[in-house]
């Protein structure tokens, strides 16, 4: 072992004792605090409710309540819109995932219907 390699791991061996000696601090516990609360139990449960009844103030749509929507649709035709969406394969392809924002025309519905009925 030449004098770089001897002096190399004496640095080394250094380091590492001085990295293990700045760890060793260790975190003292100093029990259960007493609370120190100047509130009553009273108070604390009316804000408790207040704040259970402000909901999330924190939420996107916490600043516009609650919206109504008008629709003009009875439920049998959402119903229908929803079943046809459903049984759409490319109900899931968005245009602008494409060259040019166009679907393939590979990616679309043929005309024609390509199922073959049972002759009697």
């Amino acid at each position: 072992m030449n004098s770089k390699q001897r002096i190399a791991a004496s640095v080394f061996a250094t380091a590492f004792a001085l990295l293990g000696a700045a760890s060793a601090h260790a975190e003292s516990y100093d029990g259960v605090h007493a609370i120190t609360s100047s509130a009553s139990r009273a108070d604390v449960k009316t804000e408790a409710v207040a704040a259970a009844r402000e909901g999330n103030v924190y939420s996107d749509s916490a600043a516009e309540g609650t919206v109504a929507v008008n629709s003009t649709l009875d439920r049998a035709t959402v119903r229908a819109q929803a079943v046809a969406a459903a049984n759409n394969p490319l109900q899931s392809l968005d245009r602008r995932a494409f060259y040019r924002d166009e679907v393939p025309a590979a990616y679309k519905k043929p005309a024609v219907s390509f199922t073959r009925q049972a002759g009697l």
